[in-house]
Order: structure tokens, then sequence, then C-alpha cells
């Protein structure tokens, strides 16, 4: 399901792979994830430029995600339409994750950090 690119050693982008994170597919994508976290992928870069629609379920998975890496690394999310914004907003997730315009940008202030 997710499309993984991988930015100098330390940061994965991930593209969830489906227009909507919703119910259906939120386990396939938690799980898929937390397999990179295993295998060492700390420092997490979750693009939904190509996500159109996010429910709970799907928000859930990305707080499953974020617990699992924990304090080893970082979760950050970018590329939000205007829906699944309101979504991140309503549920009050801006709080919780940083949000950015596009992947470049995640990427810079990931790089900064490292």
């Amino acid at each position: 399901m997710i499309h993984t690119t991988a930015h100098e050693p330390d940061i994965t982008i991930i593209r969830p792979g489906a227009q909507r994170l919703t119910a259906q597919n939120a386990k396939v994508f938690k799980d898929e994830v937390i397999d990179l976290i295993n295998e060492g992928s700390t420092q997490l870069v979750i693009d939904f430029q190509e996500v159109s629609f996010l429910d709970s379920s799907g928000l859930g998975a990305l707080v499953g995600v974020l617990k699992k890496v924990g304090h080893r690394g970082e979760v950050v999310v970018c590329g939000l339409n205007t829906e699944v914004e309101q979504m991140f907003r309503i549920c009050r997730m801006d709080r919780v994750f940083n949000i950015y315009p596009n992947v470049k940008m995640a990427l810079q202030t990931l790089s900064e950090r490292s």
C-alpha cells in the first residue's frame, strides 16, 4: 500500500498509496509504517499530497505510528489538502503533528534538526 523513498540515510518519505485513508485501509497503512520503524526508520515524512480524504481511523493510524516512533525520532506530515487539513484541525492533531506545505520544506526542517 505505502510508497517509500529514502532521503539521506536518516529520513524516510512515506506516501500512503491511496486517495482515501479510512477504516478500510488505515490498519494496513499503520502496519506497513510500523514495519519500517521496526527496520530502523525513525525520521518520517508522511506526504498526503495524493490523499483527498482522511477519517478518524486514518488519524488513529497516524497516532499509532507516532507512539511507535516515540522519542527515538519524529513524524511530520505534509501536502495536506483543505479537507484533510480541516480534519487535523477539528481533531486538534495540528497540535500533535508538525505540518508542512510540501515534502521539500519538511525535509529541510528535519535535516536541520538531525
